[in-house]
């Protein structure tokens, strides 16, 4: 299923509305009135899951194609009705938009699985081919009691590969899954990325990563070298590590580094391989993680968003509370290494004062890679709370973003994309509203483009979360002001206050086997109203 979008639609047409935001003007956020364009909608009805809803976007770029995907239609312990795609081919001008086929059974009841989970996108330059990446659920195979969606009688488990992997040539037309891995009783936080230095000695090789929540989150990774037509054997890291949203990146001579947070999230570390996948070091610390639990009981947490400039250095971002007293909120900080062994000390990404109540998380990060070193460009998408301390009931969420021009050592001041949204108008994970644990921002033509996740008022009864990017792509202010961490410090013996749901915020069987004893007759189309109301943040002064 497939159609196409472009910037000229009616207002009839529901799939291409672009949605203009009258932004309150918030001290330290500047003015500005952002068009969206809408890339894709839920078209399911199936009831065991959230509609009509899209959550937890990932993009790549490669020439003048962007590639996003996404969860359409979300499961109340996770999963989704299907894995979503959208697609341009002109930098970011026009889109075509469409879901993946072969997989869940929303999609075609003759397909293998209940739901797919935590999609992720990459391209390999090599072999010409766009490659997604998704985990299928099958109820009864990871709750062991359920025989599938509607409340259908028990039947006997289906294999579930770790991962699969969706081919394309064009980024339009996709084939049907191919496995990835042993068969699992659950994975979480599968990821793929390709070798496109044509003068790596490991150009086109593909990687594959996920971890296995039941065997305690250990990281588990599979290499191709044929397009993603076939995969080796699945190794785990020479540390046998552990870790939640591991992002492997592939630097010119071939090396692969992957940050990753820990299952238990309390550090951020740091694995590689030398010798195209054929195995993978021990890790490495990049730091402890301390990180507030957000407001609300909103849904984030502390997976790193990575990314690489031309000479190959990491940029890794995540939200951390090591700058605020008492860890009253996140900032989103940021570390950086050469080899993935010596990591930069942290650094605070200064999108608001320290003093402020802003709560900073769920960040996407994008390096532009025609830059490297002092001049590398990043661009900044993410998500906040103007007040940390609200509740379900006073909680008002944006989107926001920032970019810097030298590396990282200045930010602009950030821009609101989108908000205020209300947690009422977001589907539930665990009893946690959510929009995403992660999501993406890509570089095009020099122009950045984020996926991004916006909820609106419900219709009626039924929710309204769709997948949205920005018309023209993402740019601040050429003439500044450029704003600098320089001189901030973290406070003394910091704490996490945060608590993650089941070590890591797996998607795994005792979430499922929940899904069904604890809410056994909810529609979950609908949900209650909780209502919000917010302050605004303190400003933020130039050096």
């Amino acid at each position: 299923m497939k159609s196409s979008l472009t910037p000229s639609c009616t207002p009839s047409a529901r799939l291409c509305l672009y949605v203009l935001f009258a932004l309150f003007a918030l001290a330290g956020v500047a003015w500005t009135q952002v068009q969206l364009v809408q890339i894709s909608s839920d078209p399911y009805t199936n009831t065991n899951t959230f509609h009509a809803t899209e959550v937890e976007p990932d993009t790549f770029a490669f020439g003048n194609t962007i590639v996003a995907t996404f969860q359409v239609g979300r499961g109340p312990a996770g999963g989704a009705s299907d894995t979503g795609w959208a697609t341009s081919t002109d930098g970011g001008r026009t889109w075509t938009h469409g879901f993946l086929p072969g997989i869940t059974k929303a999609d075609n009841p003759a397909n293998p699985y209940d739901l797919a989970n935590d999609p992720g996108v990459g391209y390999d330059a090599k072999h010409g081919v766009w490659l997604i990446i998704t985990m299928p659920w099958d109820y009864a195979t990871q709750a062991g009691s359920h025989g599938g969606e509607d409340g259908k009688p028990p039947r006997p488990p289906v294999p579930i590969p770790a991962a699969i992997i969706s081919r394309s040539s064009d980024g339009i037309n996709w084939e049907d899954p191919i496995s990835i891995g042993p068969n699992v009783k659950d994975s979480d936080k599968p990821w793929v990325v390709c070798d496109n230095t044509p003068t790596s000695p490991f150009y086109g090789h593909c990687y594959a990563e996920w971890d296995v929540p039941t065997s305690s989150g250990r990281i588990q990774m599979s290499t191709s070298t044929d397009g993603g037509l076939t995969w080796g054997p699945v190794l785990s890291t020479g540390d046998q590590a552990d870790g939640v949203g591991p992002q492997p990146l592939v630097q010119p001579n071939g090396t692969v580094i992957a940050p990753t947070l820990t299952f238990i999230q309390d550090q951020m570390l740091a694995y590689q391989s030398t010798d195209g996948g054929n195995s993978w070091s021990s890790t490495v610390l990049i730091s402890p993680v301390t990180q507030h639990h957000a407001g609300g009981n909103f849904r984030t947490s502390a997976m790193p968003s990575a990314e690489m400039d031309r000479q190959g250095r990491v940029y890794n971002v995540w939200q951390d509370c090591r700058f605020r007293t008492n860890c009253t909120s996140n900032d989103l900080v940021m570390s950086t290494s050469i080899d993935g062994i010596n990591w930069t000390t942290v650094r605070r990404i200064p999108l608001d004062p320290v003093t402020s109540t802003v709560d900073h998380f769920i960040p996407g990060l994008a390096v532009d890679r025609k830059t490297s070193g002092q001049t590398a460009h990043l661009a900044l998408t993410y998500y906040y709370f103007p007040q940390a301390d609200c509740t379900a009931d006073t909680c008002q969420l944006y989107c926001a973003f920032s970019e810097s021009r030298d590396g990282g050592n200045t930010w602009s001041r950030p821009i609101t994309l989108a908000g205020p949204m209300t947690l009422s108008w977001m589907p539930i994970k665990s009893g946690r509203p959510m929009v995403a644990d992660y999501i993406s921002t890509s570089w095009v033509n020099g122009k950045a483009f984020a996926a991004l996740i916006v909820a609106q008022p419900k219709n009626g009864s039924t929710l309204n979360v769709a997948t949205y990017t920005t018309a023209r792509g993402m740019s601040a202010p050429k003439d500044g002001p450029w704003y600098s961490s320089d001189g901030d410090k973290p406070v003394f013996n910091p704490t996490s206050d945060y608590y993650p749901t089941g070590q890591g915020d797996d998607d795994d069987a005792e979430d499922i086997s929940d899904m069904f004893t604890v809410l056994p007759d909810l529609d979950f189309r609908t949900l209650g109203d909780f209502g919000v109301q917010a302050d605004e943040p303190e400003g933020l002064e130039a050096n």
